[in-house]
């Protein structure tokens, strides 16, 4: 078949990436997991490609086809804690909005692998400004970004001050449980603390 050189040609098809060229997201999500895993058992500073790799099944250049760095790749994984944040309760109360998020927040934070993970970056961001800023923007989109719905939730039910200090508000709710969980480290709460913890950071905001 011939073709008139005066017609207009389609342009040729590109072929779609195969083999090397594709990130493949089961791999992406394999060396994430490895990441955590990692950093529980050695620590940042320990922490290698190397290391990962193995964990992840995979070898060394299919972690540098995603990360061109060990710190890039870890400030990937912090931030984007960020982005998946922690579901906002909507009981309808804000002692009920309280309790769920505590609940939920409690066990994120004594699962074995965060209760190794969040203390080690907490060490290496007062050595690294990056690793600070990317460690700050996940605790406060994550935790504070729901508590703060929260409290905007039971303003508008009237159940808080018109006047009430938010920055305080905030603290009050995100800090005793963090306390204890992470600074203090205790695995085991004892039982009925989160009640306890609901009900009097209820009545704290109540009053503020």
């Amino acid at each position: 078949m011939t073709t008139n050189p005066d017609e207009p040609q389609s342009p040729p098809r590109r072929r779609a990436p195969a083999g090397a060229a594709v990130l493949r997201q089961e791999v992406t999500e394999a060396i994430r997991a490895a990441v955590f895993e990692e950093l529980a058992a050695v620590g940042y500073a320990r922490m290698s490609i190397e290391g990962i790799a193995r964990r992840a099944g995979v070898g060394k250049t299919a972690v540098y086809r995603r990360w061109r760095s060990k710190l890039h790749l870890v400030l990937d994984i912090v931030s984007a804690l960020a982005v998946q944040g922690l579901p906002v309760p909507d009981t309808g109360t804000l002692e009920g909005d309280l309790r769920l998020l505590y609940e939920v927040t409690s066990r994120a934070l004594r699962h074995p692998v965060a209760s190794q993970v969040i203390p080690d970056l907490q060490a290496e961001a007062a050595r690294n400004p990056e690793i600070a800023e990317a460690l700050q923007k996940a605790l406060r989109e994550g935790q504070e970004g729901v508590a703060s719905k929260i409290l905007a939730a039971a303003d508008r039910r009237g159940e808080l001050r018109d006047d009430f200090d938010e920055d305080l508000a905030l603290d009050l709710i995100s800090g005793p449980l963090y306390w204890r969980s992470v600074v203090i480290r205790d695995r085991k709460l004892p039982k009925g603390y989160l009640a306890a913890l609901t009900r009097s950071t209820a009545a704290a905001l109540k009053a503020l």
